[in-house]
């Protein structure tokens, strides 16, 4: 897991950890991650400071939209450039600085969705922010329309999250809330159904019945090995399982989103054939 690399009022990249909420700016790294956030423009972006000498094509495309966006580009030698991308892996020649991505309120959230019928995505303990970059990645990919995060037990929207998601979490609004249970119970007043994922319900994912999924949704993602917790569980109605055919017990998060959520996305498109 790598560090957010946020600067400080010095120029360096600060220490910042992924298990806190940022404070200040941070260094975005890699070709997706930054090209996503030029082009969502969501978020305050500062710099873009790129490795001398011989770049990829990818990297000279992000220092065109960088320009085009009016963002500065700076080119710097290998030692600096590693300072700032410090912890990051393999940053792809790139490094771009930029302000925390926005978190909304729940009603904020919903103001912002412009489709009929949405589907969000609720997630319950999911502290890896490697998975809610995946998770992201998948549901902007399905069509999703925001996240619902809560404050406690559930990794920010950081850097490695960021480059996690190959940029898709610039594009989905995110609201953080107190109480996830609370937050769930007034989507439904909203008129959502919520769904939860739980590899141990009765309820078939592949059998559900049409009526299922007429209207809003918001489908629940639980942490591996705990799963929902007992008050999220009160707020479900419906809980499913995706059946398994071989001898592994479950699926990481991350991959039963993507079987979960397109799979909804399929019986809905069904549902509007004649």
């Amino acid at each position: 897991m790598g560090r957010s690399g946020r600067k400080s009022d010095t120029g360096r990249p600060s220490r910042g950890s992924d298990k806190g909420v940022a404070t200040g700016p941070e260094q975005l790294t890699g070709v997706h991650a930054s090209m996503e956030a030029i082009r969502a423009q969501r978020r305050k972006l500062r710099v873009l400071r790129v490795r001398e000498g011989r770049q990829r094509p990818e990297v000279a495309e992000v220092v065109a939209a960088a320009r085009a966006a009016g963002i500065p580009v700076e080119s710097v030698g290998d030692p600096q450039f590693a300072e700032f991308a410090s912890g990051a892996g393999n940053p792809q020649g790139v490094v771009l600085e930029a302000e925390p991505l926005p978190e909304l309120s729940l009603e904020s959230l919903l103001q912002s969705i412009e489709v009929e019928n949405p589907t969000l995505v609720a997630l319950d303990g999911v502290e890896d922010p490697q998975n809610l970059g995946a998770i992201a990645r998948v549901a902007e990919a399905a069509g999703v329309s925001g996240l619902v995060l809560p404050r406690r037990r559930c990794a920010p929207l950081s850097p490695a999250a960021a480059r996690a998601s190959a940029g898709a979490i610039e594009w989905l609004p995110c609201a953080r809330v107190p109480n996830l249970p609370r937050a769930l119970n007034q989507l439904k007043s909203e008129g959502f159904w919520v769904f939860g994922s739980e590899p141990e319900a009765s309820a078939d994912l592949f059998e559900l019945p049409d009526r299922a999924l007429e209207g809003r949704r918001v489908v629940v993602f639980g942490a591996e090995g705990r799963g929902l917790r007992r008050g999220v569980e009160k707020a479900l109605d419906y809980r499913v399982r995706i059946p398994l055919g071989g001898r592994v017990a479950s699926l990481n998060v991350s991959s039963a989103a993507a079987v979960f959520l397109f799979e909804l996305n399929r019986r809905s498109i069904l549902a509007t054939l004649p």
